[in-house]
């Protein structure tokens, strides 16, 4: 008879990976943070972009472009209600550069792993995408202005930011949709696409440990990383009343996962580079969350 612990394993497969990886990136962080000073963050989220755009077609690209309205609500919620959350929810954290920190959470696009759920989850991993690269290029226009208002100053570089999007996101996107469209993806392949995606998950996540720096006055910081990505889920599912269950999952998660590695870019240009320090405790929140999301999500499709 199985017992809990090996159910559990087999229903949340990727959440064991993620909690592995996050216990390994926090106990084994200087050789990981070799690798993400030489952009190792940045090279798994690109390989995890082309993994899921392998499994995405042009008529699924095309069937997301049929619910544009609902996106661009979506995309315009993302830059007005989630930056005003995000201020509500710094306040949580004692004052100084780690609320400055959890302040850029709100101004960030959403994260692009959230893709990778979002396909885990069995949902629509192209209006995810689109909603990605539309959020992105929104917070590159508002993030400044935003932070001026916020905090009386800003200083963001948004050549840098659409290179970054360009590098990590929209050309592994193309590659991937071009590859699956020359050549057909059959259900062997596909399992072997969602064990990959659940190891570059995992890799991105220890990566992401090993920029924390653990002490009391996170504790501020972790409680108000799942306050916000509890609302913001909220936020998201009122987003997707009504629309499909497939379409649902890509609103609810590129909602409630904002970017944590374009926050801390613009929390260091912004703010000096320790207002960066809270915004790893929140990558690994939200791709928890996310993993969490889409285990559920796939239990549900398949029962």
């Amino acid at each position: 008879m199985a017992t809990p612990l090996r159910r559990a394993l087999r229903a949340y497969p990727e959440l064991f990976a993620v909690l592995l990886a996050a216990a390994f990136g926090l106990g084994v962080q200087a050789p990981l943070r070799w690798l993400v000073a030489r952009h190792g963050i940045d090279v798994l989220l690109a390989a995890l972009v082309f993994t899921i755009a392998v499994t995405i077609t042009v008529g699924e690209i095309r069937e997301a472009g049929q619910f544009r309205r609902r996106l661009l609500l979506c995309l315009v919620t993302g830059v007005t209600l989630l930056p005003a959350m995000a201020w509500a929810v710094a306040h949580l954290v004692s004052a100084g550069p780690l609320r400055r920190g959890m302040l850029t959470v709100g101004l960030a696009p959403c994260e692009i792993a959230s893709v990778a759920t979002t396909a885990m989850a069995g949902g629509q991993a192209a209006a995810a995408a689109v909603i990605l690269i539309g959020s992105t290029l929104l917070s590159v226009v508002v993030a400044g202005p935003i932070l001026i208002l916020e905090a009386g100053h800003a200083s963001i570089k948004p050549l840098h930011l659409i290179a970054n999007l360009a590098v990590v996101v929209l050309l592994p996107l193309a590659a991937g949709v071009t590859l699956r469209a020359l050549y057909h993806v059959g259900a062997g392949r596909e399992r072997v696409t969602s064990s990959v995606t659940t190891f570059t998950l995992a890799g991105l996540v220890a990566l992401i440990a090993a920029e924390v720096h653990l002490s009391t006055s996170y504790i501020g910081v972790l409680g108000a990383s799942i306050v916000f990505v509890l609302a913001s889920a909220g936020v998201g599912r009122l987003l997707g009343l009504q629309a499909g269950d497939s379409l649902v999952t890509p609103i609810v998660l590129t909602t409630s996962m904002r970017d944590f590695a374009v926050a801390a870019g613009i929390a260091t240009s912004a703010f000096g580079p320790t207002a960066a320090a809270p915004l790893g405790l929140y990558g690994i929140v939200v791709l928890v969350w996310g993993t969490v999301v889409a285990g559920t999500l796939r239990r549900q499709h398949s029962a």
